[in-house]
């Protein structure tokens, strides 16, 4: 049986190489200016080097508010925009496709200033208290989500990807432990799904490439959101053109779910199935036999790899060496890879 992590992935216009993908990691090695700096050119031109398929940069703040630090990458100021065209150029030129997920954090900037949500609660007593969004801002946000994809376009990326998990501010008014409006925002699932929903909308209205959405499909709390919530959003998601849900879980309320190998995985399977959408599988995989189980039993489409690819920038040659898969290696490296 052939090794289907290194068989190609295609979507929409787009073919990936194998089904590597790098999860979206935030660095925290930017500035107040949110401009992409040396560490983040070297970060992630290692890992397409590496062999990654699809290279997926970290949360990047569509506004300056949005950010989860004062170090974050942002794609709010066209001034933004040279740097990141850099980035994907260096990692497409060792045969990575490119991706950025644009975020908001919500509730949960630690910065200094007002910081905003859906609803006037605290992520904990070690974070101050949001300002309850008008429709104003309300509006205002999901504006800056579509110019910072008409920006990433501008940067040559080739996936976008929508941070909706993680507590963050889409998590936020997704969920009824967050959001505790009572206008056409909030209350009912589908109130609560409008603020993602215009957010795909406007995105859409400007970009024809792949369209990702993470979330997080389970919250770890009996009032919270579970999966059989997501089978209904990630319909809507389809509905909506969106081409494949990253489907990771926790981060609304501070609560530490038990990690083990694969243990996000099922969430991935669940949605792939219910919704008959692609999905990718994240969550502490760390082996290519682990990797090549989810994909041989179609449980999800791509493996999304976060901190082994922290710690082994060549963790695809290192798998495909494993399930004995020839890959090419760049020539400067051929002695090594091929010894």
């Amino acid at each position: 049986m052939s090794a289907k992590l290194f068989s190609p992935y295609t979507v929409k216009n787009l073919k990936v190489k194998n089904r590597i993908v790098m999860s979206p990691m935030c660095m925290y090695a930017s500035d107040d200016t949110g401009v992409v700096k040396d560490w983040h050119y070297t970060h992630y031109a290692s890992r397409a080097v590496g062999q990654v398929g699809l290279i997926i940069i970290e949360s990047t703040a569509v506004t300056k508010q949005g950010r989860i630090s004062s170090n974050d990458l942002g794609i709010w100021s066209d001034d933004q925009i040279a740097g990141l065209h850099k980035l994907t150029n260096l990692m497409k030129q060792h045969g990575a496709k490119t991706g950025i997920q644009l975020g908001h954090a919500g509730r949960k900037a630690n910065l200094e200033g007002e910081i905003i949500a859906p609803s006037s609660v605290a992520f904990s007593d070690h974070y101050q208290t949001p300002v309850e969004m008008t429709k104003e801002m309300i509006q205002e946000t999901i504006i800056a989500f579509q110019e910072a994809a008409i920006r990433a376009k501008k940067a040559g990326f080739d996936v976008i990807e929508i941070h909706g998990a993680h507590g963050y501010l889409i998590n936020q008014f997704l969920s009824p432990l967050t959001n505790q409006r009572t206008d056409e925002y909030g209350g009912s699932m589908e109130n609560r799904y409008r603020f993602l929903k215009e957010i795909v909308d406007g995105i859409n209205d400007i970009w024809d490439g792949p369209l990702f959405v993470r979330v997080s499909a389970e919250e770890y709390h009996e009032k919270g959101l579970s999966t059989e919530d997501y089978l209904v959003i990630g319909k809507w998601l389809k509905e909506q053109g969106v081409d494949l849900i990253d489907v990771s879980t926790g981060g609304t309320i501070p609560v530490s779910p038990k990690a083990y190998p694969g243990y996000q995985v099922s969430y991935a399977e669940m949605i792939k199935q219910g919704v008959k959408i692609d999905t990718g599988a994240v969550g502490l995989i760390l082996s290519p036999y682990q990797a090549e189980e989810i994909l041989q039993n179609n449980r999800a489409d791509l493996i999304f790899i976060g901190r082994e690819l922290l710690r082994n920038p060549y963790w695809p040659v290192q798998a495909a060496n494993t399930l004995k898969i020839s890959i090419e290696a760049p020539s400067s490296y051929v002695r090594g890879w091929n010894a």
